[in-house]
């Protein structure tokens, strides 16, 4: 199901409740860009502790934004059967009073999303609103002050026109007297209120019908009554909820403590952090600490798929929809026994239709594919449940080791811990490339030497020396074959003690 601005605050209620009781959650984002143009040499690397891979792309969701986010609410209604409810929320950042977000768009990413028959209309123009902490703070106190000040262009230009015919008709008019606006919409049925209120005295105002306002005069007694009223539509708390938008939800997502699953989920977990609860802090660890009391449990398939693949001798899966088809076949001996996933009535439109890259269908895939590699690992395990249908409690057991371990891309480390110490992982060595008779060469020139045969992340030691890092051990093995006597690069294991510039110091 698709939520737009239009939708969401009546369906609230109703997506709270779904989350609060359900068993898990599956995530996906989608992104107007992704990763920023970096200067050269400053790219992430294999050559990056897990810090600094973090402060690169910090870099990066403060420059982009969510454009969509699909949720798949998972409950076990009955033994062995899950319903799952799937929602495309289209977000767009908070445009009220002062606030006034900017954001990038890259070109690939909107090439990408295109592609896949992503609606950048919806996004633009029915896009849920949304605001971390720090952006509400500063909402409360225009609030507080009643300083209300409008900068969207659009919006200005509505004030003011509704300004000018309401002060035109109040000097006519007799107390009790009223008048209606036309055409507000969104955020503009608070923005004129509070305006109009602001300015004139002797008004009141209040919502009358779709996109309308009603203006009545009266006097400063019946007004102080009004403004003290529980009926008023402009109390602070409403305003608050109104412009809170999908962070509305995303605090219910914080209160339920449910496992969230995601697929290369990183990059989701940064974008949460910033747009819904704070702004990305610089300490890397107090990102970890912070995601972890948000969100305590946290399952990322790609980790899960990567760590037991080859040893199911399940063919190559490039995607997540691979995975899950795969999964979903004879090639899966636990299949038969799996649990049986089903689409609820009102959210039915992936039963028989593939939608990859659309935030809620792969998010149901999450989903979908934790459950089955839960009863995959659950069957290797000591116990006759498979036969009754295993608890969700059961699956978690059988997954504990992957719980909180998030897949890295490209850095020293293959995951993230959010629940410990990053363990390092077991990546191929590092090489040293030795050069001779190419003089003034950089670590750019190395790639490209060497980019033919295989890739390599290159980070210079001395003039004449290049540290090399892959993060497959095939082409650790071809190069060191085939650059092991070469003229002018020759490549072999790094060893500290001998290579390092400062033990040769030391030694001298």
């Amino acid at each position: 199901m698709e939520l737009g601005t239009g939708q969401f605050a009546q369906s609230l209620p109703r997506l709270r409740a779904l989350v609060l009781g359900c068993d898990f959650l599956g995530l996906d984002m989608e992104f107007t860009g992704l990763h920023s143009v970096f200067p050269k040499g400053k790219q992430p690397s294999l050559f990056d502790s897990p810090a600094e891979w973090y402060l690169k792309a910090r870099r990066s969701v403060q420059k982009f934004t969510v454009n969509q986010l699909g949720l798949s609410i998972f409950s076990n209604e009955k033994s062995n059967k899950y319903v799952a409810h799937s929602y495309n929320f289209f977000l767009f950042p908070t445009t009220f009073g002062v606030m006034d977000s900017e954001f990038s768009f890259q070109a690939s990413s909107i090439q990408f999303l295109t592609h896949y028959g992503f609606d950048y209309n919806k996004f633009l123009k029915d896009g849920i609103p949304y605001m971390n902490e720090v952006q509400e703070k500063k909402l409360q106190q225009g609030l507080l002050t009643g300083n209300w000040k409008v900068r969207s262009t659009l919006d200005k230009d509505k004030v003011k026109k509704v300004i000018d015919d309401v002060t035109r008709w109040v000097p006519s008019a007799e107390e009790g007297g009223s008048m209606v606006l036309h055409d507000i919409s969104g955020f503009q049925i608070f923005e004129v209120q509070l305006i109009l209120r602001q300015a004139l005295p002797d008004v009141w105002t209040e919502p009358f019908g779709d996109q309308k306002v009603m203006v009545k005069k009266v006097s400063p007694r019946h007004r102080w009554h009004l403004e003290n009223s529980s009926y008023d539509c402009c109390r602070k708390e409403l305003v608050l909820l109104s412009a809170r938008g999908f962070t509305n939800l995303f605090q219910t997502l914080v209160e339920a403590k449910k496992p969230v699953v995601g697929h290369n989920m990183l990059m989701d977990l940064l974008h949460l952090h910033d747009k819904f609860y704070k702004p990305l802090p610089e300490s890397y660890e107090e990102f970890k600490r912070n995601i972890h009391s948000l969100f305590p449990v946290l399952i990322d398939t790609k980790n899960v798929t990567k760590s037991i693949w080859k040893e199911f001798q399940f063919p190559r899966a490039s995607n997540l929809l691979e995975v899950y088809e795969i999964l979903c076949s004879d090639l899966n001996p636990t299949n038969p026994t799996c649990p049986v996933i089903a689409h609820a009535s009102d959210c039915s439109k992936y039963a028989d239709k593939k939608s990859p890259h659309e935030a809620a269908y792969d998010a149901f895939l999450c989903g979908s594919v934790l459950l089955k590699l839960a009863h995959l690992l659950l069957g290797r395990m000591p116990c006759d449940t498979l036969e009754t249908g295993p608890s969700f409690f059961q699956y978690l057991n059988a997954l504990t080791k992957y719980l909180n371990q998030v897949n890295l891309i490209r850095a020293g480390v293959s995951t993230i811990n959010f629940s410990g110490t990053d363990v390092p992982s077991q990546r191929p060595p590092l090489l040293i490339a030795s050069v001779r008779g190419w003089p003034g060469v950089d670590e750019e020139q190395i790639y490209q030497k060497l980019k033919a045969l295989c890739k390599f992340d290159v980070r210079q030691l001395t003039e004449n020396q290049f540290l090399l890092l892959s993060n497959k051990f095939k082409d650790v093995r071809v190069v060191l074959r085939d650059y092991k006597a070469h003229p002018n690069l020759r490549i072999s294991l790094y060893r500290h003690w001998r290579h390092s510039p400062q033990v040769n110091c030391l030694l001298q």
